[in-house]
């Protein structure tokens, strides 16, 4: 597969160190090799090094170095936030700064619940493997009558 994140004017990219750590900015003019000239509707324009940014594969349709209302106008167009928030890079992200959020307390109930859930699936596994056999060994007509009873409430 071709590489497609090119540096262009409107290509959306993600702040990886700084001040500015995890924003979405939009690349409005490129200064030089190294770099460019970015923008985002809740920080001021400046010059920031390629090596801080991070592309992504969502662009938007920007002249060069636009108004900043007519950007604004752009990203909310070009449903930039809804997008990266549905992108598996955004939504990982999303993940990661709930988990650093929680308390401890929050943690004890997560660690609870994966608990459970776990107790709950080896529960169906070993009833699914039991009922496999049994129907393995023909003591069940059918296999209808395994996938029946596998559902029940819990």
């Amino acid at each position: 597969m071709p590489f497609k994140r090119y540096v262009e004017i409107g290509r959306v990219a993600l702040v990886n160190y700084g001040k500015d750590y995890g924003k979405l900015v939009v690349i409005v003019d490129v200064v030089d090799q190294n770099r460019a000239l970015v923008d985002a509707p809740d920080m001021v324009r400046s010059q920031m090094n390629f090596k801080r940014l991070s592309l992504t594969d969502i662009t938007i349709d920007i002249k060069r170095a636009p108004a900043k209302k007519t950007l604004i106008e752009a990203m909310e167009k070009a449903d930039v936030k809804n997008k990266w928030e549905n992108s598996s890079w955004g939504r990982k992200l999303i993940v990661q700064k709930r988990r650093a959020a929680l308390n401890d307390f929050d943690r004890f109930k997560l660690m609870l619940a994966k608990i459970k859930v776990c107790n709950c699936l080896d529960t169906v596994s070993d009833m699914f493997h039991m009922l496999c056999c049994h129907c393995f060994l023909g003591h069940y007509n059918s296999f209808t009558h395994v996938h029946e009873t596998l559902f029940f409430d819990f």
